[in-house]
């Protein structure tokens, strides 16, 4: 899942980069309002997480642009400013949390969490097979094992669970995992999908190649007697 991360202070902003890229998000990180706003305008994520002081741009100036687009993506604000009158302006303009600084990296996490549960119905477990995937947690298990997998190979296999039995196309895949600061080439997903087959395989889940367009996961039992590939 991929975050826009919007603080103007270059530390605070570090920090919470570093804090939310180790729970295993994808995250883009900007330091000022237009900025912000050009990045809703032509990006697609699953959540941003914005400060409102922010140079050049207000942050409520660039929420309220990005609702007036229509854009749905949930809002995690972040403000000194603790007032009910401050709180309830940025609740009228669209925002859907509230975190007043300074915070625990800890409960950071855990709105962060509860939100991206929000924005997909509620839904608690993504689950194919023996395989289940927390995406609020970010932690996979299979028959109840946890898997070891990297930040990109648990994005990779949420977004391929989250369009279990149907192709998932490999240059939509390159998108959804890719960072500003590492952008992941259809070429590369190839060796993301070998390394993340080869740690699905021995539970009975695999991946399966669609030549031309992408990947499948199915369980093995569904798979039927098929190779898998790595092209």
């Amino acid at each position: 899942m991929r975050i826009l991360l919007v603080e103007d202070d270059d530390a605070l902003r570090a920090t919470l980069l570093e804090a939310l890229r180790q729970a295993g998000y994808g995250v883009d990180a900007v330091a000022d309002g237009a900025a912000a706003d050009a990045a809703l305008a032509a990006g697609d994520y699953e959540l941003v997480v914005l400060d409102l002081g922010l140079p050049e741009l207000d942050g409520l100036d660039v929420l309220r642009r990005a609702r007036q687009r229509q854009d749905r993506t949930p809002v995690l604000v972040l403000t000194a400013r603790d007032s009910i009158d401050e709180r309830v302006v940025g609740l009228t303009a669209g925002a859907d949390d509230y975190l007043v600084k300074p915070f625990a990296l800890r409960e950071l996490e855990a709105r962060v969490a509860a939100m991206m549960r929000r924005a997909a119905g509620g839904l608690t477990e993504l689950t194919v097979g023996p395989l289940t995937l927390d995406p609020g947690g970010r932690s996979a298990r299979a028959h109840g094992q946890r898997l070891n997998l990297s930040v990109r190979e648990l994005a990779l296999l949420e977004a391929l669970m989250q369009r279990a039995g149907q192709v998932a196309i490999k240059n939509r895949l390159a998108q959804r995992i890719s960072d500003w600061d590492e952008e992941v080439s259809p070429n590369a997903i190839e060796v993301y999908v070998h390394r993340l087959r080869k740690k699905l395989q021995p539970h009975g889940v695999h991946i399966r190649t669609i030549h031309g367009l992408g990947y499948l996961l199915e369980p093995a039992d569904a798979a039927g007697s098929e190779p898998d590939a790595d092209a």
